[in-house]
């Protein structure tokens, strides 16, 4: 029910509907994620770079390190627990079906990086893709910047 109120109010919306059907473009974001992504992105002249959206979500690296020691990077994990949870999924499909997406996470795991890992770089660069599609007003191109 509260599913079909979201989605009746996002097309009775012209804005809400053009950014929704963006980011529905990028292989790996279905209706749900992209209202959740619009819940929690929105207004976006909140976030002028793409580092204050990934710090929101709590994506970004803790460094650990104390003189010359350092440690491991987890992520920070203070930020909204839900838009990571909303990612989870969506990075997943898109290590699979999203080409940007796979091919990263093909040259992660060659690099020796543990799956997790992997997945939660797939999640960064998910929220990344959102942005970028959302900031430019266009459809993702999978072509879009590859030299």
């Amino acid at each position: 029910m509260v599913r079909l109120q979201i989605h009746i109010h996002i097309d009775q919306h012209p804005d809400l509907k053009s950014q929704k059907e963006r980011l529905s473009s990028i292989p790996g974001i279905g209706d749900n994620t992209a209202a959740t992504l619009l819940a929690f992105l929105s207004p976006l002249e909140w976030f002028h770079t793409v580092k204050q959206v990934v710090a929101y979500a709590g994506l970004n690296p803790r460094i650990r390190q104390s003189g010359q020691w350092a440690g491991k990077s987890p992520i920070a994990k203070t930020g909204n627990i839900l838009l990571r949870k909303a990612l989870y999924l969506p990075a997943v499909v898109a290590k699979r079906h999203n080409p940007v997406i796979a091919a990263f996470c093909d040259r992660l795991l060659a690099r020796g990086k543990r799956p997790m890992q992997v997945v939660i770089a797939a999640m960064r660069r998910l929220l990344h893709l959102a942005f970028g599609v959302l900031k430019s007003e266009q459809p993702f191109d999978p072509n879009f910047g590859v030299a």
